[in-house]
């Protein structure tokens, strides 16, 4: 299992610029995840509403216009609806994680997620009520510790708060 940095920011302007500084120090955006409140409604989105899960909890958005900028470059976005949590909008790996068949209120929706990806509990708890107050999750998964460093210090210069490093080794480490 790979690790994680994980962190929150709080407005769309510094998620892209996170994205952008994550994309400069060479990270690709199939590695790099958003989640956030979808303030405006998923009927805002793109051409493509297939459903992605059977109790049409997540609705596919086709690759590129659909919340445009930097955020739109990342793989896999969508729209959810988490009961619980409400209207979301996810991208990259947390996309798969949160549109899997299992997801819902029996998992513990955005929580549940995230405890699937290494997030310890508290932690995964604190993320999604920080996400349901209007802030935006931003993971990247690394492949060792040197790209880590990298990806904590750019959430760092990017007024990114919350962060932590998650996943198999950072687990083992504590």
């Amino acid at each position: 299992m790979k690790e994680s940095v994980v962190g929150i920011v709080h407005s769309r302007l510094e998620a892209e610029n996170l994205v952008n500084a994550l994309r400069s120090s060479g990270f690709v955006e199939n590695n790099i995840s958003a989640l956030f409140p979808d303030k405006e409604g998923s009927k805002d989105f793109a051409h493509d509403n297939s459903t992605k899960a059977p109790e049409g909890a997540v609705a596919g958005a086709g690759t590129g216009g659909v919340i445009g900028g930097t955020l739109g470059l990342l793989a896999g976005i969508g729209a959810l609806a988490i009961p619980g949590v409400g209207p979301l909008i996810a991208a990259g790996p947390i996309m798969a994680a949160l549109s899997g068949a299992a997801v819902g209120a029996t998992v513990g929706g955005v929580s549940g997620a995230l405890i699937g990806m290494g997030i310890p509990e508290y932690e995964a708890k604190m993320y999604e009520g920080k996400i349901r107050d209007g802030n935006i999750l931003i993971a990247v998964h690394c492949v060792n510790g040197d790209e880590c460093k990298r990806a904590e210090e750019s959430f760092k210069a990017n007024q990114a708060s919350d962060i932590h490093r998650v996943g198999e080794s950072a687990v083992n480490k504590k």
